[in-house]
């Protein structure tokens, strides 16, 4: 039985990584078993932990255990798909015994604390909040019910739990980090805890770095802040004692504002990111410098390792083997969800991801005329496969999706899978031959589904936008959509994006495909040698303790 009252790490901590660091999240991607994630962030996150145990860190994780997770993805009669949220239990946490109180709308929530061993999944030691306790009543225990509910004050609760409930997860402990990391700023909350304890911003400041993902401001959360001081967000401090240390004056308090004020650095998660986040925030006094992690998937989780062999003894015949071989794993699937039989000889192209507005899922069937022209040609056969997650409460998104379920009724070599996690985000990554990656420009901070979906032999082809600009070189090791100027109206950039893309496609993907092997190759490998070392998330933990620890 663990320790909890004077924690200590299971593995010897390596001495360049000796810094005490706490990383808060809402959301860890770190094993198909443990349903806690809901897309992107999560992976992103569940990369870093698993990187932080392979180099001995002194990083704890901190997030919450949801009782329904995010949803499950499932398909209606028609199917369209559906939501489904079923409860889950997991044999693998430790009932640390740790109980405590944390105020949340004038009452008090009793929460109850789960660790995650090093050993089980090879991540960094995590420890997961419930308030799935008999003592609470029926509110407080949903509060750890849904990843990202859509009810405001639920949010919000789940925020205070995260945040609030995670410093006085630290105290509990007995240690005493010298860095609180904040990932995304739903965990803003113990900043505040901090500043109980502390009695100083500059001594908040002192410990808090915070990693923003957002590249828009809409995107940034904002919350009413009568409704936050109510719900007890910002911990002991009264509403002017935070605006003074805060700088936010007016009825609305952006989240991610709050973050700058009270953080001594801040990044963005690519260099592009970096450069767009200092734009956005440079006006607004008083905020911390924001530099740029770029972020980075485990390689050692994620990479199929005879793939790997095969690229490392340069045996091509044996690593187009196992491609094909990925791909009838892949062609299973789709049989099993859509009674479609894919053949592994034909180019097939996968978009899969969060299914949200600028991501552009449907782009390439936007002119239904010419993906009919890619879908049916027999001499160069193309199969197209989607899949990923809507907000279950973003109809918009899931119009989109249902409308693509809809379309590829009409086509043989086209597919919607339900499902999308991360097993089901391998075996995508790994039988694909395109991974289609079609934001606006701009819109996307980093997008990490292509390094992982690289790193299977997979080609990127995608818009110029997050991660991209530090990896691609077009024609080489990847497929770029060429830039549109940004100053025209969105429907005239998702025009001509559309034009440019099936252009690419149809004059120098496909041809290459089934005309070219040597090449297509070529590229293939050029992409998985050039996706390491730098996009594996080793790098990236790395790159957190020497420029934001």
């Amino acid at each position: 039985m663990t320790d909890f009252s004077n924690f200590k790490h299971s593995y010897t901590i390596n001495p360049k990584y000796s810094k005490s660091a706490v990383y808060f999240c809402m959301e860890f991607g770190i094993n198909q078993a443990l349903k806690i994630y809901s897309g992107g962030l999560g992976y992103l996150a569940g990369s870093h932990m698993r990187s932080a145990y392979d180099l001995k860190q002194n990083l704890i994780g901190i997030g919450v255990l949801w009782k329904f997770g995010y949803y499950d993805q499932i398909r209606s009669s028609n199917q369209t798909m559906d939501v489904l949220f079923q409860e889950k239990s997991y044999n693998f946490l430790e009932d640390t015994g740790i109980r405590f109180g944390i105020m949340v709308n004038k009452h008090e929530v009793k929460v109850k604390v789960y660790y995650l061993a090093p050993e089980v999944f090879g991540t960094a030691p995590m420890f997961f909040l419930s308030t799935n306790l008999e003592e609470n009543d029926y509110l407080a225990r949903t509060i750890s019910d849904r990843l990202y509910d859509s009810n405001v004050e639920a949010k919000i609760a789940q925020y205070i739990l995260l945040g609030i409930g995670g410093g006085k997860l630290i105290d509990h402990l007995g240690i005493k980090p010298e860095v609180y990391h904040i990932n995304e700023a739903h965990g803003l909350p113990v900043a505040f805890h901090l500043y109980d304890k502390l009695g100083s911003l500059d001594e908040v400041k002192k410990k808090l770095v915070f990693t923003t993902h957002t590249p828009v401001p809409a995107g940034n959360e904002e919350h009413n802040v009568h409704l936050l001081d109510k719900m007890g967000f910002f911990g002991q401090a009264n509403l002017e004692e935070v605006r003074r240390i805060t700088g936010i004056h007016g009825d609305q308090f952006n989240l991610t504002l709050g973050a700058l004020r009270m953080s001594r650095l801040s990044n963005g998660v690519s260099k592009l990111h970096g450069e767009v986040a200092r734009e956005m925030w440079g006006s607004y006094p008083d905020i911390c410098p924001i530099t740029h992690v770029t972020n980075a998937q485990n390689k050692k989780y994620w990479s199929d390792k005879r793939l790997d062999a095969a690229l490392e003894a340069e045996n091509n015949q044996a690593l187009q083997e196992r491609k094909r071989e990925m791909k009838e794993e892949l062609f299973k699937e789709v049989a099993d969800q859509t009674g479609k039989l894919f053949h592994p000889d034909y180019l097939t192209i996968v978009w899969a991801r969060r299914f949200a507005g600028y991501k552009r899922a449907d782009l390439i069937a936007r002119d239904i005329e010419q993906f009919r022209e890619l879908l049916e040609n027999t001499a160069y056969p193309v199969q197209m496969i989607w899949a990923g997650k809507p907000y279950p409460s973003d109809y918009n998104a899931i119009g989109t999706f249902n409308h693509l379920v809809q379309m590829s009724k009409s086509y043989s070599k086209c597919a919607v899978l339900v499902g999308y996690e991360l097993e089901l985000s391998r075996k995508l990554k790994a039988g694909s031959d395109i991974w289609l990656n079609t934001p606006r420009v701009t819109r996307e901070a980093s997008g990490t589904s292509g390094m992982t979906a690289t790193m299977n032999g997979s080609v990127n082809l995608s818009t110029f936008d997050g991660w991209i600009p530090e990896f691609a070189k077009d024609g080489l090791n990847s497929f770029i959509i060429p830039p549109v100027d940004l100053s025209r109206p969105i429907e005239e950039q998702d025009t001509e994006d559309l034009k440019n893309l099936l252009s690419i496609l149809k004059n120098t993907v496909i041809p290459l495909y089934y005309n070219d092997k040597q090449k297509w190759l070529e590229i293939s490998k050029a992409g998985m040698r050039d996706v390491v070392p730098f996009f594996d998330s080793d790098r990236m933990a790395d790159e957190y303790y020497q420029k934001m620890y």
